[in-house]
């Protein structure tokens, strides 16, 4: 069941956002860690406390559509059949930057990432605050996303970030985000709107997934939401001489699987159902994170659907090491 903060919690967060400190609060993907758009300084304590590169942008979450007129220079046709289709919801827009909107938030570019979250309580937070929020996910930077609360708690001090209790988040991982290039839309980070959807709105969409150490968008860089315990994404088997290793298995379900070469098994579904997996998928990295284990081998999905936004995390989150050379990882 899905935990609800009553009005006076909601107004205390949203007055503690106001006075220029970070509030985490539940959107329908992951927790994100809010600081008022406006306030550099307190957007700049969301970069300290994640330690969070300043060169990587940030999203900006609204309560109403209306707040887009003081972000953006314009809103293109396009851009608002993908609003009037997708918000609220895990859609994140890549726009021309109003003047006013800090160069901090954008990280120096041009451009800002904005959305409206689908998440009762986000939207409940968002409003009473009345502000735009700056917020990337409420984690230490690189890590794995948090998808509960207490995911959050246990990474930040709690007189530094007061924490709204949402529940589990339905969707579980990042939104997507798309841009607008040379007259194209494109794909920058596959998340929970499947680029299916958004091709049957806009007919060409085209995908501009980059690996990059100098990103355009939030979830570019080459090496993200990972866990502690390196992560090898495998097909199938184990890396060769990896007999003797604490393992792990990060599976959609374990019907090929020796299970038994595993000391720790998470499935993400049983039925095979990506919109299932994708809500489970870092809640089940962060208990195989918490094992004890020396590997986490990960299976492919489907690159279908949800199924591309999975394999970006679990590729991104991907050890250096070799699989061949498990010594490597040790």
């Amino acid at each position: 069941m899905m935990a609800v903060p009553s009005d006076s919690e909601i107004r205390q967060a949203a007055a503690w956002l106001r006075s220029g400190r970070l509030v985490a609060f539940p959107t329908e993907t992951v927790y994100g860690l809010g600081a008022e758009v406006w306030n550099e300084r307190a957007v700049a304590q969301v970069f300290a406390l994640k330690n969070r590169p300043r060169f990587d942008p940030l999203i900006v979450h609204i309560a109403a559509r209306e707040q887009l007129q003081e972000l953006v220079q314009a809103i293109p046709d396009e851009a608002q059949r993908l609003i009037d289709r997708f918000w609220p919801g895990p859609l994140t827009l890549v726009l021309p930057k109003s003047e006013r909107v800090p160069d901090l938030v954008t990280a120096g570019l041009s451009t800002v990432a904005i959305r409206q979250p689908a998440h009762p309580v986000a939207l409940r937070f968002l409003a009473e605050a009345g502000v735009p929020v700056a917020a990337p996910s409420a984690n230490r930077f690189g890590g794995i996303s948090p998808t509960t609360a207490e995911h959050v708690r246990g990474q930040f001090p709690s007189d530094q970030v007061l924490v709204l209790d949402g529940g589990p988040c339905p969707v579980g991982i990042e939104s997507t985000v798309v841009a607008c290039a040379g007259g194209v839309w494109q794909v920058l980070r596959h998340g929970g709107t499947p680029i299916e959807e958004l091709q049957r709105v806009l007919g060409t969409v085209t995908e501009a997934i980059s690996v990059t150490d100098r990103p355009l968008a939030p979830g570019q860089l080459a090496r993200h939401y990972a866990p502690a315990t390196p992560l090898v994404v495998l097909a199938e088997g184990i890396p060769a001489g990896a007999e003797s290793l604490r393992l792990g298995l990060l599976a959609m379900d374990g019907s090929a699987e020796r299970l038994e070469l595993f000391q720790h098994v998470e499935l993400l579904s049983e039925r095979r159902d990506l919109t299932e997996a994708a809500s489970r998928l870092f809640a089940a990295m962060r208990r195989l994170d918490a094992a004890g284990l020396d590997l986490i081998v990960a299976r492919p999905v489907p690159e279908q659907g949800l199924g591309r936004a999975i394999m970006d995390r679990l590729r991104r989150a991907s050890s250096r090491a070799s699989p061949e050379r498990p010594e490597a990882i040790r």
